[in-house]
């Protein structure tokens, strides 16, 4: 028996006998599906291909997942989605259950009126009603295959949408540009395949099956010119539910078949929805947290959802997949892991996977390795299998140190040394000829930093995110005992060349060494080609703190302890405004100009911790947890971002922050739960205990660790998984 077997088998003991409480009846999949949480609630399985949930509105960045809460209408119920990302994709094979004929003959705009009062979603499971059509939905899943079941009311028409032109993108005309359909001489099965060209470059399959045969089956005219796909109105003979059931591939329409045969053939809507169920019973009972209330329980446990969501193994039941330069391959491991969104889950959610399924940590790293043979690079920010580029830095690179580190030793590390160190050095072309614009170390090393009159935009964040980079890469070189350590040490230290100690700022610098002119530290860059200016979605009073592996030398740069907390003071009291350029509807869930929706000012709160000022970042948690974080669908005041929102909640809860998120420390905080039970393999828990905790006993009194006083502001990550218990006690 291989490690992750091993390691699952152990955890599904202990989550049986430890936790018996059913935390699936605590999580609420609509959270955040309102306001800007890009979250969707449909049936999805963990870690999986399939996300089989209802789309609500057409491509916008409101609608990244396809679903606003909010929406008074349901267009169809699509098999992929992204889950809290900032950019729309995917939604394959939209099926749509009607009765009455639609007015418009464009079936893009078909839609039908959710009934709220019907709509749930819980793991596996999501229903709704629609309003007046006479139609019950339900869905559930398989890892690669959406299930539906649609009931109708007697006497009405048994009528289905099956539009395979239909994606999530702002050119939903021109975004598919190949395009195969059949349907079965049988006629109960659809049988196809497309590649789409809108943020991602992805082929999909799919194999589309019915529990009877239809009676009629009627190809609809196009939208519009461009379109390739198809659009069928199928009708079926009244009587029973009708259940549907469509499976996914990346590679061919016989490995859709083969997804189909494996996992949903021959098998009730009842057992499906009840394995899906008990895969995220399984994961999800890893975690106990007596004490909480109704209120806290569904927001912690529908975090760990979230995280749990992804990434996605899109390997089909054989083990191939479709990786980043496009080629078929096969998985050695049988699973191949995208939809890493790392620039945003390199700092909490990964060292999060680390203690809750360390069963899955190598796999994620070889998925890693594998993309870097595909495309001679790690992973920036590939879903589906393609890679995005979409955001700075290689972040790929802290999560193989901190693996590594860890202890984590499946996978080839004399590889893995390879891939950071030419990710980190060698400028490497697209091979589908793409301009790769986030890189160039030549001008990156010859001037210390990415000078603003040389690049398009981000030069200040760019600089300080390869510059974490770089300390991880050097982390990893004395791990080894090889390679160019005081290179990558020497690079680590780039920051201190944007930092302006006149006016307190990172900032901008051009080429001839001239800080940026005129200066406005509240002026916001965007992302990419939207911004000319310094910062990513962001500005200069967040990006200012953001020296993850050196805060010791960004507070001595500063001027010492008092200087720095009075400087981090003055972030907090600014006005909540954003002066723009470019898009800016990430910089969300402000405190004067912190701003917990997005992803750079994570690690902040906890820098008062390391300036000798705990009780303030006990303030800012409570703060940030109350305000930001809640159990209703508005209850994410910023993307969640492949789980990166939902990391920092279930961190903040436990009382402890991967601040650095290589190599092994937590911060130390202020925990907002009773108490946190975490399941280890070989049957060890970890329990956090936060003792007289109140609304009032916000506060750390002191802290001990399986009896002995914890000195210091950290937790190591090897006291964490050798189980056992940390005691806070809590004053006010």
């Amino acid at each position: 028996m291989n490690l992750r077997l091993k390691l699952s088998a152990a955890f599904a003991i202990v989550a049986a006998m430890a936790f018996a409480a059913d935390p699936l009846d605590a999580v609420d999949t609509l959270i955040g599906g309102s306001y800007r949480g890009h979250t969707f609630p449909g049936a999805t399985c963990p870690f999986s291909l399939v996300q089989v949930s209802p789309d609500t509105g057409l491509c916008d960045w409101d609608h990244c997942s396809g679903y606003v809460w909010d929406d008074p209408c349901i267009y169809g119920f699509s098999q992929t989605h992204l889950s809290g990302t900032g950019c729309p994709d995917l939604e394959d094979v939209r099926l749509l259950p009607f009765t009455d004929d639609f007015h418009s003959p464009d079936p893009r705009t078909w839609r039908l009126a959710k009934d709220f009062r019907t709509e749930r979603g819980r793991p596996g499971y999501y229903t709704v009603a629609f309003t007046n059509a006479g139609v019950k939905v339900e869905l559930t899943a398989t890892p690669r295959v959406g299930v539906h079941r649609y009931t109708y009311s007697a006497g009405k028409p048994v009528k289905l949408l099956v539009d395979l032109q239909w994606v999530n993108a702002s050119d939903m005309s021109g975004a598919v540009v190949e395009f195969s359909n059949r349907l079965d001489a049988a006629q109960n099965a659809i049988v196809g395949g497309r590649r789409t060209h809108a943020w991602l470059r992805r082929s999909v399959f799919w194999k589309v099956v019915f529990d009877r045969p239809w009676t009629s089956a009627r190809l609809l005219p196009k939208s519009d010119p461009q379109e390739k796909g198809e659009r069928w109105v199928l009708e079926f003979a009244p009587g029973a539910p009708l259940v549907t059931k469509a499976a996914i591939s990346t590679v061919d329409e016989d490995g859709a078949a083969k997804n189909y045969a494996a996992e949903a053939e021959g098998k009730s809507f009842e057992e499906i929805r009840d394995a899906a169920r008990t895969r995220w019973r399984t994961l999800l009972g890893r975690f106990e947290v007596p004490g909480a209330t109704d209120e806290q329980c569904t927001t912690f446990y529908t975090a760990l959802y979230h995280l749990f969501i992804q990434p996605n193994d899109i390997a089909d039941v054989d083990g191939r997949y479709r990786g980043g330069d496009a080629k078929v391959a096969t998985a050695k491991d049988g699973a191949y892991y995208t939809g890493f969104s790392l620039w945003d889950t390199f700092r909490a959610v990964h060292p999060f996977y680390t203690i809750a399924v360390p069963e899955r940590v190598n796999g994620f790293v070889n998925s890693m390795l594998d993309h870097y043979r595909a495309l001679g690079f790690l992973p920036v920010g590939p879903h589906f299998g393609w890679e995005s580029y979409y955001m700075i830095g290689n972040h790929a690179v802290p999560v193989i140190v901190d693996a590594y580190k860890k202890g984590f030793c499946g996978f080839d590390a004399d590889l893995a040394f390879e891939a950071v160190t030419n990710s980190l050095t060698v400028t490497h072309a697209d091979p589908f000829g793409r301009r790769k614009i986030k890189e160039d170390w030549h001008l990156y090393d010859r001037h210390g930093y990415y000078p603003c009159d040389k690049i398009i935009g981000e030069s200040v964040s760019r600089t300080l995110e390869c510059c974490f980079d770089d300390w991880c890469a050097a982390e990893f070189c004395q791990a080894l005992a090889r390679g160019d350590e005081a290179f990558f040490r020497r690079r680590a230290n780039y920051w201190k060349n944007v930092f302006d100690q006149e006016s307190g700022f990172m900032r901008g610098k051009d080429s001839d060494g001239r800080w940026r002119f005129p200066f406005n530290p509240f002026r916001f860059g965007g992302y990419d080609a939207d911004t000319a200016y310094d910062y990513t979605e962001g500005n200069a009073f967040q990006y200012t703190w953001h020296v993850l592996h050196d805060p010791k030398g960004l507070i001595e740069a500063m001027g010492g302890r008092p200087s720095f907390v009075q400087k981090l003071n003055f972030l907090f009291v600014q006005p909540e405004r954003t002066d723009g350029m470019g898009f800016v509807g990430d910089v969300t869930g402000l405190i004067g100009q912190y701003a917990h929706g997005n992803e750079p000012s994570h690690h902040v709160a906890y820098l008062y911790t390391l300036a000798g000022h705990p009780r303030r970042t006990a303030d800012l948690v409570r703060n940030v947890c109350e305000r930001f974080y809640g159990a209703k669908p508005g209850g994410l005041c910023g993307n969640d971002d492949c789980g990166q929102m939902s990391a920092w909640y279930v961190f903040a809860a436990m009382g402890f922050y991967p601040f650095n998120p290589c190599g092994g420390d937590y911060v130390l905080g202020a925990p907002q739960l009773p108490e946190v039970r975490v399941a280890l393999p070989g049957g060890k828990t970890f329990r956090v205990v936060a003792r007289n905790l109140s609304r009032l006993n916000k506060y750390v009194e002191s802290v001990k660790l399986n009896g002995n006083v914890l000195e210091g502001a950290v937790i190591r990550h090897a006291d964490i998984v050798a189980g056992g218990e940390i005691v806070f006690e809590m004053e006010r």
